[in-house]
């Protein structure tokens, strides 16, 4: 099959799955999100650790999902929400714990790598029902906004870098050569112009500076969530992260943006009283 019809195809199945899920109900919502944080982790621990503490990698990535658990518990409003963080915490003190315990502890330097993982992936996303459960009931119009803005921004950087970046200056050409400064502004722009647009439609309700300031806050920390991802895959000599999207590599690499720009969206929004 041809490159650009696979990437296409799976790029539309992709999109189907990221809608149903946030736009469906509440426990869609909370099945696709746990499925993402599990692969993410998976794919962060594989290409950060290979073999190396194996045990202790499956531990982290249920750490994990515990974590998204209890943040689907708190912001839905369940009762013992705050148990369940105690008890988040409780597990980690044991995973490290178990570190200390383990007969063989040459790969001890590495565990740095397992709390990286919780830190980097598991804790946004246990943080994400709080978009979701804003208004106080589920809605995913608000998390299918901010998806909008930044895929809108990785098309515009993509179709901006590729007619006028060929030669132009790099962002940051030791991490990512194919990254310029053309598909950056290109990126802005397009990122604008979608919030513009869900602002016409009624789907960010939100006063038009504002949208202007969350959009082009989330594409500039879109930015550097995907180079730092470059950055990490380039550090342990990795080209893709996973290959659960023909075409498209793993998981990390479609969420790699959205693990710095949707939080830095709805601390915004928080931070002016707007959700």
């Amino acid at each position: 099959m041809n490159q650009t019809v696979k990437r296409t195809i799976f790029g539309v199945l992709f999109l189907a799955v990221m809608l149903g899920g946030l736009l469906f109900n509440e426990y869609t919502f909370a099945a696709l999100f746990a499925f993402i944080s599990g692969v993410m982790m998976y794919e962060f621990y594989r290409m950060s650790l290979g073999p190396s503490l194996k045990k202790q990698q499956w531990e982290g990535i249920a750490l994990g999902l515990f974590l998204f658990a209890c943040g689907v518990c708190h912001f839905s409003g369940c009762p013992y929400s705050e148990m369940l963080w105690g008890i988040a915490l409780i597990l980690l003190l044991f995973i490290l714990g178990g570190l200390v315990l383990d007969s063989k502890h040459e790969d001890f330097a590495k565990s740095a790598l397992i709390l990286a993982g919780l830190v980097y992936i598991a804790l946004p996303l246990a943080l994400s029902p709080a978009v979701v459960y804003s208004g106080g009931q589920f809605s995913g119009l608000l998390m299918v906004s901010f998806f909008v803005i930044i895929w809108s921004s990785d098309v515009g950087a993509y179709c901006f870098g590729m007619l006028f970046g060929k030669n132009g200056k790099k962002m940051c050409p030791k991490i990512s050569p194919k990254k310029s400064w053309a598909g950056f502004w290109g990126g802005i722009v397009s990122s604008v112009l979608a919030g513009a647009i869900l602002m016409w439609t009624g789907l960010f309700c939100f006063p038009w500076y504002h949208v202007v300031a969350v959009s082009v806050l989330m594409n500039v920390m879109g930015v550097l969530g995907d180079l730092y991802e470059s950055l990490w895959k380039r550090h342990f000599g990795i080209k893709d992260s996973g290959k659960i999207i023909p075409g498209h590599g793993g998981l990390m690499d479609r969420f790699d943006s959205s693990l710095f720009a949707i939080p830095i969206g709805y601390v915004y929004l928080l931070i002016f009283q707007l959700v």
